[in-house]
């Protein structure tokens, strides 16, 4: 619940990047992505923590989940925020000759 109660009300960033390599070659790509929530009232975080939801998470949420309620503005990659940012990872399976 720390980690929820830094998050309220403030927009923070979020980082992911993927990567892939053979023994000769590396290619590799970073998402940035932006998420603002809006300020958690006590009940509301006690109940979020109690559903279990930010066990297990980066950040302690998972934006496909309950906590897409509070967030008011996204920018940048959703499926980056969820983890495995999908065009970032087209982009280097393509620079090694996979069609996607």
């Amino acid at each position: 619940s720390h980690m929820l109660r830094m998050l309220s009300g403030q927009t923070h960033r979020v980082f992911t990047a993927v990567a892939v390599g053979t023994p000769r070659r590396r290619e590799q790509a970073l998402s940035l992505s932006h998420v603002q929530f809006t300020e958690w009232s006590p009940s509301q975080l006690r109940r979020y923590v109690a559903s279990g939801e930010p066990k297990g998470k980066a950040g302690a949420y998972a934006i496909q989940g309950r906590a897409s309620a509070y967030i008011a503005d996204m920018r940048g990659s959703y499926s980056g925020i969820m983890g495995l940012p999908l065009y970032e990872t087209a982009q280097v399976l393509r620079a090694f000759g996979f069609e996607v």
